[in-house]
Parts: structure tokens; sequence; C-alpha cells
């Protein structure tokens, strides 16, 4: 297991990924991070002859439109390989700015033997109406934590 964090308050803009800090390290060497990163990386390592790795991904964090933005649903989800994963999108509709909500996510990633793949958590917010800019948000207390599972 290994857990990621960053607990001050972060702007995110739209498609960005968080940053993260390291909280508990992978002492095998499965998930990999780079210090002020939002990108940990999985690696497909296995014994024997399976022919993927599992880790379940999860994220858990408090969101809000930051100040001068517009008030609006508001999104934040997994990536993989820079791609959104539609299942861990933890969506929330402030009415005011600067008010939090929680939020949490979690997807399952199979990381084929002798391979790596990126995951992030990243603003996943679209915009209100086709001819406005997604939102930026405000992400503070973000915790990750990666299990390897199979």
């Amino acid at each position: 297991m290994a857990e990621f964090v960053y607990n001050e308050v972060q702007t995110v803009q739209p498609g960005a990924a968080a940053i993260l800090e390291d909280g508990i390290r992978c002492n095998r060497g499965l998930v990999m991070h780079r210090a002020g990163s939002g990108i940990l990386t999985l690696r497909g390592t296995n014994s024997g002859c399976q022919p993927f790795a599992r880790y379940r991904v999860s994220f858990d964090g408090n969101i809000a439109v930051p100040t001068g933005g517009t008030v609006g649903e508001i999104q934040l989800a997994l990536a993989i390989d820079g791609e959104i994963v539609p299942t861990s999108i933890a969506a929330a509709t402030p009415t005011v700015v600067n008010t939090y909500w929680n939020v949490s996510g979690f997807a399952i990633i199979d990381v084929p033997a002798c391979c790596c793949y990126t995951c992030s958590v990243r603003n996943a917010s679209e915009a209100a109406i086709t001819t406005a800019a997604a939102p930026a948000i405000d992400v503070r207390n973000l915790n990750v934590e990666v299990t390897r599972i199979a």
C-alpha cells in the first residue's frame, strides 16, 4: 500500500492533475512518485505467469469553486495515462464560492505484466455551456491510496 497527500489549498486548472506529496511510500517499488508531481506510476511487476498486476486506487478530498469563479458543478476524477476514468468521477454542485464539498472515487486498474501506467487525480469539470471555459477548482486535504490487490 502507498498513500499520497496534499493538505494545502491548490487551484487545479481544467484537465490538470492535482499535486501530491509522499505520505507512505511503497517499499517494493511498485508505485513510483516524483516529489512535486501529481502523477503516480504503477508497475506491472508480478511473480509467476500472472498476465497483469491489479491495483485499487482511491482518492478523497475537498473541492470548491475558487474566488472569482462561477458556481456550478465541479468534478474530480482519476485518470489513467491522462484519460479520465468515467466511473471514478466525483461531482459536487456548490452554490457559493469557497464552500468545500467532500468527494471520493476509486478505480480498479489492471497493469499488464512488464508494463507501467500513470495515474493521477484530475480536474474533470466541464463547461456549463459550450462557449464557456471549464472551471478551475480549489482542492484541499487530498488523499490518494494505492493498494495492490492481485
